[in-house]
């Protein structure tokens, strides 16, 4: 790589970042971009023995963790400086001021090439990085061990059978492709039946255990969207698989008269803020608010009553879940295509919920407005605008994530019931609520050794796919150059000429999303567009391109180059949701919020091959363990840097703070500052109450829970509508169960946008069409 890079170094060069500016030396190398503060060396006189001289400072960018470049030539003699303005992964941004326009042309297509040229991901730093002598002590690939941690939730070959196995199906990855080697099913489910039940869940991902509570035995377990359709298929063993995931687990032996009292105090703990504190308990906390009390109303109209002589035991009781995490009207459009949510006639030993979780897209779209309000930080020091960030919802959906995952904890650790996630896919918005909802359930996860095997489990052996959600290969559309200022201007401190050309590029853009709608809205069209791996449907220019013969550099070029319609900031959620909780909970954590900001920075750097390529069986293939090094090993290395010294491991569920069960607290959701590199009264103040009276709130007020479905019953419209499609009960067959369908994607204001005669799309939020598989 070194050797295609156009230029080595730079002297002199204007350095501009938080409205500062400096003169570097800008150095290229293989894998990073250095700039060395220049010092002009102090004269004999104003040297002493106190104050020896200044050594200069030294800013290392990885080449991944640039997400955006922007190259603005001048013209000659013109008086101003050329530029290239960098945004990073990290929220750093920078101008670097030229003093000639060849100089910055060459520096720019020289990052360009470093950035998103390597045409493999072997080219990455991490197929190259020398680890130090501490880093190389610690194997941090042996820290998580998948038969030590079903182990220590119970689940062992060798030990007492708790309805648990662990299948050997999937050695091979021919079973699955995108999960883990080993799978933990039903001891009472065969191999064969394994079999049968793959053919009904997308990308083969079935309902497997991620999760065991040690107190109750009751299971989440997780799995891909069924493969439903408007035909409304079913698949026995399916129905079979799930109905043993939810009566697996008995009662742990000699639990059964502890875990109430145990869990007694949880009853009445103060979490007044989380919209599910009384799930269905019939002794509800009192001062809930509007929301929950909403919530509430919609869990006890759908609940399932069981009748019966036999004493309940653990697994078997009227709140089993099945949480389809996606809003409902989306779960609508998948089945349209062949896919869709359970039709809970068939799943009649459980409730459905869904969680109305916005996908990939719309995450991508919060943060590119959240970027938008503090984009200006290299030539301004200014704080954002609070009420543009507010605007960009992004704490509306870190709140709803939260939301979810307690409502998840709840049903496991107070209700003594069992849960069934998934969203499309079930590698993205899965991946978040079941980590979440562990993280809330088990103290072990607090822990440093903890959140590194909860990370490894269900995000890097689920298979979420890291690869395309961050984009380690770049794209040169996030590369751009702006001809328009060799009309003559220079970015400076406090300068406004940067960014004009953002008003004819938004508008380009807005004409190119209005042109591909409304070619995607033809029929014709439909039937011949490809869905990328994600389930959505491609706009044009993301459709694929002519294939190359199998085998050759071109052909794993194109099949590992980031597609920018498929990155999203999902981990990206997952950190800030966890951040949350350490903030809320200072002392319950043994990791440090600086844990999170590193491991936040290591997921772009690819210094490290832990999140490197989107599967367990892709990793395997290329011997990324024998051939890199992982994260873990720098973590485990500094552990004293992240550990937090107010943790307190003591746990005790009869002493309040001290309880095994946390909860996030809604109404406390913030900014996560040092991440964006701001100050906290940047983005959380004013600290004055009066001030903060003129502020519009940062957090929603709308629930996660969308609609409850059971088998007899469904809460919240979106639901109903669901229920009535799902058992074709609007009649008149097939195309009438289509006709009422598209009515019902119509009367929900998908597709408004198009222009024509109806009512206008609810809320003030433009949303793409939601069809996906995540």
């Amino acid at each position: 790589m070194a050797d295609k890079l156009r230029i080595k170094q730079v002297d002199e060069v204007q350095f501009l970042s938080g409205g500062i500016s400096d003169n570097v030396s800008l150095r290229l190398e293989r894998h990073h971009l250095v700039m060395t503060q220049i010092i002009i060396p102090p004269s004999e006189a104003s040297l002493s023995k106190d104050k020896p001289a200044k050594s200069p400072a030294e800013i290392w960018i990885a080449y991944p963790v640039i997400a955006n470049s922007i190259f603005r030539p001048t013209a000659p003699n013109s008086g101003f400086s050329p530029s290239i303005r960098l945004r990073g992964r990290d929220f750093r941004f920078m101008t670097l001021n030229f003093n000639e326009d060849r100089q910055a042309r060459d520096v720019y297509e020289s990052i360009k090439t470093a950035t998103c040229r390597l045409g493999s991901i072997e080219k990455l730093y991490a197929f190259s990085y020398r680890p130090p002598p501490q880093e190389k002590a610690i194997n941090g690939w042996e820290v998580y061990d998948p038969k030590a941690e079903w182990r220590r939730q119970g689940v062992s070959e060798k030990d007492v059978d708790r309805g648990w196995r662990i299948s050997k199906l999937n050695l091979d990855y021919v079973f699955s492709p995108t999960y883990p080697r080993l799978l933990v099913v039903p001891t009472s489910i065969s191999d064969n039946t394994l079999n049968y039940a793959v053919k009904y869940r997308s990308r083969a991902r079935i309902p497997a255990l991620t999760y065991l509570h040690p107190v109750n035995n009751c299971a989440i377990t997780r799995s891909s969207q069924p493969i439903v359709g408007m035909r409304g298929n079913r698949s026995i063993q399916d129905e079979k698989l799930v109905s043993a995931c939810f009566t697996a687990s008995g009662p742990v032996p000699g639990e059964e008269a502890a875990t109430d009292g145990a869990f007694s105090s949880l009853l009445s703990r103060n979490s007044s803020s989380s919209s599910v504190d009384d799930f269905g308990i019939a002794d509800p906390v009192p001062e809930t608010t509007d929301t929950e009390q909403l919530e509430d109303d919609m869990v006890y109209s759908a609940s399932i009553e069981i009748v019966t002589d036999k004493p309940l035991i653990y697994g078997a009781q009227r709140h089993n879940l099945i949480v389809d995490a996606r809003p409902t009207i989306n779960a609508l459009a998948m089945q349209a295509i062949g896919l869709g949510s359970e039709n809970m006639d068939h799943y009649k030993f459980a409730g459905k919920a869904y969680l109305g979780i916005d996908n990939i897209h719309v995450m991508r779209t919060s943060l590119e407005n959240v970027i938008a309000t503090i984009k200006d930080s290299d030539v301004s020091a200014l704080p954002p605008n609070r009420t543009q960030l507010q605007k960009s919802d992004w704490l509306k959906h870190i709140t709803c994530l939260l939301d979810g995952s307690a409502l998840i904890a709840r049903q496991v650790g107070i209700q003594h019931s069992n849960v069934l996630i998934h969203c499309s896919d079930g590698w993205d918005r899965t991946s978040q609520l079941s980590a979440l909802a562990q993280l809330l359930l088990d103290p072990y996860y607090r822990t440093i050794d903890g959140i590194i095997v909860l990370i490894e489990k269900d995000w890097v052996s689920f298979g979420h796919k890291f690869q395309h959600r961050t984009g380690f290969l770049s794209s040169e559309k996030w590369f751009k150059t702006e001809n328009d200022a060799l009309a003559g201007t220079a970015i400076q401190p406090g300068g406004s000429g940067d960014g004009r050309g953002d008003a004819l590029e938004n508008a380009l853009l807005s004409a190119k999303r209005f042109f591909n709608k409304s070619i995607q809205g033809s029929p014709s069209s439909q039937n011949a567009e490809a869905a990328d791996s994600d389930g959505e449907m491609q706009s044009i220019d993301d459709s694929p391109k002519p294939k190359k013969m199998k085998g050759t550099s071109d052909d794993l070029a194109a099949k590992e180059a980031t597609k920018p319609r498929e990155t999203s900031p999902v981990f990206h959620q997952f950190l800030d949701a966890t951040y949350q909780l350490v903030h809320q909970y200072p002392t319950r954590f043994e990791f440090n919020k600086y844990f999170l900001k590193r491991l936040f920075y290591h997921l772009y750097s690819c210094q490290y091959g832990t999140f490197l390529y989107n599967d367990e069986k892709s990793r395997f293939d290329v011997k990324l363990q024998e051939r890199t090094t992982s994260v873990w090993s720098y973590f485990l290395s500094r552990r004293p840097e992240f550990t937090n010294p107010l943790y307190d491991a003591e746990i005790d569920d009869h002493v309040k703070g001290k309880e095994r069960l946390i909860f996030p607290r809604l109404d406390k959701i913030r900014w996560w500052n040092e991440v964006f590199n701001k100050k906290d009264e940047e983005m959380n103040g004013p600290a004055n109450s009066a001030a903060e009276r003129y502020l519009p709130n940062t957090t929603s007020t709308t629930p996660a829970l969308t609609g409850i479905e059971t088998s007899t019953a469904a809460v919240g419209a979106p639901a109903v509508a669901h229920k009535q499609v799902a058992n074709g009960s609007v009649g008149g067959g097939a195309a009438a169960t289509f006709a009422n369908l598209r009515d019902g994607i119509a009367g929900l204001g998908i597709g408004k946008s198009m222009g024509g005669s109806g009512a206008k799309s609810p809320g003030p939020v433009k949303r793409e069409m939601e069809v996906e598989m995540h």
